[in-house]
């Protein structure tokens, strides 16, 4: 692979296009790159002539506060236009780690999954237009700023996850939701012979929390004290009342699960979650590679046993996030040093896809990253995914290589 020269960062879709249409005529690969905060997803471009930031793409280029809607280029760091929304009652659940760097445009192309989502949707359904630069420089524009009108909805979706290689992303349009007034942060350590009726009590509760979580590890990047088997953190939002009436319900069920002590946090309780969002993705050093395990709910305490006792049979330590209303698993493993964990990274990888065959790497510096199964087994819809990047980028100028497939 060659090693692409310092980073173009052009300021206007205009200067995007250009870079582009004279890459793909000469046969140069491009590759994309944002915040940086994801790049422990996916395989290294194959190959890299030019490497192309959308830093200077950045800025909040509409907002219609009365109409509920925003638009941001891709640049924008999510912390920036969160806060925007913030001071007019609104936002967008986009829940992405170290918001103060991640972008817009980034997060979007990763097709990035917060745990919110099972209250109120995922990110890709507030996007409602965008502006894409094509591999040959064509501007291509779907959607628009106006919630009700549907036509071109999907065209700005399809873009939304698949990790720049059939465009770049430089504007997104989304609509915005009224920003919850309240929010409250439960943490609690559990005592023994307790995790398994705590994740089922916060699964059935009928007031449904913004998040909730049973955490194993990553004591430094996570608040709480943790017991014999971890901690559970939940996150209410919402009204005052609601807020009160939840708690009590929240209090009730982690007491029938036999959780005596629980903390509550009101100030700072959206930062608290931040963190956990953030150890999503934090690394030590070059000696842990995190995994994403995608589970039914109900399955999601089984299934993460199973990978720790397999961690353990490669004498290896493994922590663990799992999104209790969601299923997702964040399973970090890690050991010694780097040298450690790159004599037994590949084996433990192919030896996880046995039992998890869509386990996907999301985040991880140590070297031998590149020869694991990043991405997990290729989905169903594979071929229509090849083909869609043939007919978009019939030169594969875009990422070439860095998606699932090979795309």
């Amino acid at each position: 692979m060659r090693t692409a020269s310092p980073p173009v960062a052009p300021k206007t879709a205009a200067e995007t296009a250009e870079i582009l249409a004279r890459c793909d005529r000469a046969g140069d690969k491009v590759s994309i790159v944002g915040g940086g905060t994801l790049r422990g997803m996916g395989f290294p471009a194959e190959r890299a002539d030019i490497t192309l930031s959308t830093k200077r793409l950045s800025g909040v280029v509409a907002n219609e506060r009365a109409d509920l809607t925003v638009a941001a280029r891709a640049g924008t760091a999510i912390q920036s236009l969160t806060a925007l929304l913030s001071t007019q009652g609104q936002f967008v659940p986009f829940d992405a780690p170290r918001p103060q760097y991640a972008t817009v445009g980034g997060t979007l192309a990763a097709g990035w999954l917060g745990p919110r989502r099972h209250l109120y949707g995922r990110l890709r359904d507030y996007v409602i237009g965008s502006t894409i630069v094509l591999a040959d420089g064509t501007i291509a524009r779907a959607g628009g700023m106006v919630v009700k009108n549907v036509s071109g909805y999907d065209m700005s979706r399809l873009y939304v996850g698949s990790f720049g290689t059939l465009g770049i992303i430089v504007q997104a349009n989304f609509k915005t939701a009224p920003l919850p007034k309240h929010a409250r942060l439960f943490l609690a350590p559990l005592p023994e012979r307790t995790r398994a009726r705590a994740c089922a009590q916060l699964e059935s509760l009928s007031m449904r929390p913004a998040a909730a979580f049973w955490i194993d590890g990553f004591h430094h990047a996570v608040d709480g004290d943790e017991g014999p088997e971890g901690r559970v953190v939940v996150l209410l939002e919402g009204s005052e009342a609601l807020l009160e009436r939840a708690t009590r319900e929240v209090r009730s069920a982690l007491g029938r699960a036999g959780v005596p002590e629980t903390r509550v946090l009101d100030a700072g309780a959206r930062e608290s979650f931040q963190r956990v969002v953030d150890a999503y993705v934090a690394c030590l050093g070059e000696r842990s590679v995190t995994y994403r395990l995608a589970s039914p709910p109900q399955a999601s305490e089984p299934n993460v046993l199973r990978a720790n006792e397999l961690a353990r049979k490669f004498e290896m330590r493994a922590e663990a996030i799992v999104d209790v209303l969601n299923g997702d698993i964040i399973l970090r493993v890690n050991d010694l040093d780097a040298r450690a964990l790159g004599a037994k990274i590949e084996a433990f990888d192919d030896a996880l896809h046995e039992i998890e065959p869509r386990a996907q790497v999301i985040a991880g510096d140590h070297p031998n990253r590149i020869y694991l199964r990043v991405w997990g087994e290729s989905p169903p819809a594979i071929a229509q995914m090849q083909a869609l990047k043939a007919r978009f980028d019939p030169n594969r100028t875009l990422n070439p290589g860095r998606f699932v497939g090979g795309i």
